[in-house]
C-alpha cells in the first residue's frame, strides 16, 4: 500500500517522487512551460501519453500558447493563484494536495498542472474514453414506452432521472465505496414523499460497507441486503429511466453506481417484480390480464414440474384414465424413476440456457434452440426419458421467460429443484410443505425495514388497487404509507 504523501513546492521533485513512488516513467509524459510577466513562472503539464484524448491535449496546447501571450502583455507578477484562476477560466479542473490522488487523476487520463513554488495540483479533464451512447436496454425491451436506457456513465443517468422528474424536490446523496477502487455512488430521492428514515438506512448502511472494490450495482446490493441468505431478490434492477422515475414518484430510493449501466431500487417487494412500466402504457383491462398471467407462471415455475413427479410416483389416481395410460405407456421402456428423470431433463436445459447466454450473440440462439431439440428429440427415441417429461420441462421454461425480472425468474429456477425433490420423496403431502415454509420465509423477509409482502401483508389500500391487477388511474388515489411519508394523493382526475 502506497503511503500518502504530500505534493511539494518543487516541480522536479514531485515528478521525481512520482517516477519512483508509481514505476511509470515510460509512458509519463511530461511537458514543462513557461510564464513570463515581471517574473518567470516554471510550469509542468504531466499525462500518460496512451490514456488521454489527442484533440483534447492538442486544445490544451493551443490554450496554454494563448495564455501565455496575454500573460506576458501583463506587468503584475505572476503568482501561483493566478495560473489557478486562468486555468479556471478556461476549463474545469480538479485540485488535489497529495500524490496518490495526482496518480489517480493521470490513471483516468486526465492532464495535471504543476506550478513551481505551489504544493497543489491541478487537474483538467482530457481522457479518451468515451461513454455509450442512450439506446434501448437489451434486457428490458418494451413494445409501447420510452426506450431511453442507461449507460455506464453515472453523470449521464443522473441528467435521464433529472430530466423525467423536473421537480426541485429531487435530491442526490453522492458517497464513495471502496478502499481501493474509490467507485461514486448516489442515492436518489424526492424530498417530502420519501421516508427519511428508510433513506437514512440505506445511506449508513452503504457508508459501513467495508470493501476493496465495487464493479456492479450487485455488490451494494448483497452488503446491505437484510437477509443476506434468502435467494430472493429484495432490491429491484432497472436499466431504464421511466421505470426509475416512476419509482421516484412512490416514494422509493434509487442507488446508482458509476460503471454500471443498472441501478438499485429500493425498498422492493414481491410484487415488484412482476410488474413492468409497460403496464402503466396499456388499458388497465389488457395490462390487468397480463400482469395476471405473470402472476399464475409464477407457480408454474414452481409446481409444474413438481407436480408431474409427484402425480406420477404417489397419485395416479388423480389423472383421467387414459392420460394415466398414455404416460405409462410411454414410461414403460425409461430406467429412471420420474424424479430424476424430471432432474435430468432440468439440468440439462439450465446447461443449455446457460451456454446460450455465454456464446456469442451470432451462435448462442442457435445453438441452444438446436441443442434442446436435438438432446430433447433423441433422448425419448433412446428411451432414455418420456415425451411427458419433455412437454413439461419446455412447458416450464416458457414460463420462466414471462417473469420480467432476471433474478427473480433465477431464484424460482433454483427453488423448484428443491420442490422437485420434496415432491419425489414426500408427494403432494411434501409440495404443500414447501409452500406452507416458502411463504413463511417470504413473509420473514424485509427490503429495507419494509416487510417484502407489502399490498397483502401488511394489506395496503394502494397494494389492493396496483397490485395482482391494475385498477385506472382515476381509482389509485393514494399512495402506499409503508413506503411512503405520508398518505398524499397519487391521481385526483375528475371522472
Amino acid at each position: 500500500m502506497v503511503i500518502k504523501q504530500d505534493i511539494s513546492q518543487s516541480i522536479i521533485k514531485n515528478i521525481n517522487m512520482l517516477k519512483e513512488s508509481y514505476e511509470c516513467s515510460d509512458s509519463l509524459e511530461i511537458k514543462y512551460f513557461t510564464l513570463e510577466s515581471e517574473n518567470e513562472l516554471l510550469c509542468a503539464n504531466i499525462y500518460f501519453k496512451d490514456m488521454v484524448d489527442k484533440n483534447s491535449v492538442n486544445n490544451l496546447a493551443l490554450e496554454i500558447t494563448d495564455i501565455k501571450r496575454e500573460v506576458s502583455k501583463c506587468t503584475m507578477k505572476v503568482k501561483a493563484e493566478t495560473i489557478k484562476e486562468i486555468i479556471i477560466g478556461f476549463r474545469q479542473i480538479k485540485e488535489g494536495d497529495n500524490l496518490e490522488d495526482l496518480y489517480s487523476e493521470l490513471l483516468m487520463g486526465n492532464c495535471v498542472f504543476l506550478i513551481e513554488g505551489n504544493n497543489k495540483f491541478y487537474s483538467v479533464f482530457t481522457s479518451r474514453l468515451k461513454s455509450r451512447s442512450v439506446e434501448e436496454p437489451g434486457s428490458q425491451s418494451v413494445v409501447r414506452g420510452p426506450r431511453e436506457g442507461f449507460t455506464e456513465d453515472m453523470g449521464n443517468n443522473v441528467l435521464l432521472i433529472s430530466k423525467r422528474v423536473n421537480n426541485n424536490s429531487l435530491r442526490m446523496i453522492n458517497l464513495t465505496v471502496g478502499k481501493i477502487s474509490k467507485t461514486k455512488v448516489a442515492l436518489m430521492y424526492i424530498d417530502g414523499i420519501a421516508k427519511k428514515d428508510i433513506v437514512n438506512e440505506i445511506r449508513s448502511r452503504i457508508k459501513r460497507i467495508q470493501i476493496d472494490a465495487i464493479q456492479d450495482t450487485n455488490y451494494i446490493e448483497e452488503l446491505i441486503k437484510d437477509d443476506p441468505y434468502s435467494v430472493f431478490p429484495t432490491f429491484l434492477s432497472s436499466e431504464k429511466s421511466d421505470t426509475v422515475s416512476s419509482a421516484l414518484f412512490d416514494g422509493k430510493i434509487v442507488i446508482l453506481v458509476d460503471g454500471s449501466p443498472f441501478t438499485i431500487i429500493a425498498p422492493a417487494t414481491l410484487f415488484d417484480f412482476l410488474k413492468v412500466s409497460e403496464d402503466y402504457y396499456h388499458h388497465f383491462i389488457v395490462a390487468s390480464m397480463m400482469r395476471l398471467i405473470r402472476f399464475i407462471t409464477f407457480y408454474f415455475v414452481l409446481l409444474v414440474p413438481s407436480l408431474y413427479v409427484a402425480i406420477t410416483t404417489f397419485h395416479q389416481e388423480i389423472l383421467p384414465t387414459p392420460l394415466l395410460i398414455n404416460i405409462a405407456a410411454q414410461r414403460e421402456g425409461v430406467p429412471f424413476p420420474a424424479l430424476l428423470e424430471a432432474l435430468l431433463m432440468e439440468f440439462t436445459f439450465e446447461i443449455l440456457r446457460e451456454a446460450g447466454i455465454r456464446m456469442p450473440r451470432a451462435i448462442g440462439p442457435a445453438i441452444s434452440i438446436v441443442g434442446a431439440l436435438v438432446i430433447g428429440q433423441a433422448a425419448v427415441e433412446a428411451g432414455i426419458i418420456s415425451a411427458a417429461v419433455v412437454i413439461v420441462v419446455s412447458f416450464t421454461a416458457i414460463s420462466s421467460f414471462s417473469i420480467p425480472n432476471y433474478e427473480m425468474s433465477s431464484a424460482l429456477r433454483t427453488i423448484r429443484f428443491i420442490f422437485m425433490i420434496l415432491a419425489g420423496v414426500l408427494g403432494i403431502y411434501g409440495l404443500f410443505m414447501g409452500l406452507i415454509i416458502l411463504w413463511l420465509h417470504l413473509c420473514k423477509i424485509k427490503s429495507v425495514t419494509v416487510p417484502y409482502l407489502t399490498s397483502i401483508a401488511p394489506l395496503t389500500n394502494q397494494g389492493l388497487r396496483d397490485g395482482i391487477i391494475r385498477f385506472p388511474f382515476w381509482k389509485m388515489k393514494y399512495k402506499s404509507l409503508v413506503i411512503n411519508k405520508s398518505k398524499s394523493i397519487k391521481t385526483k382526475p375528475k371522472r
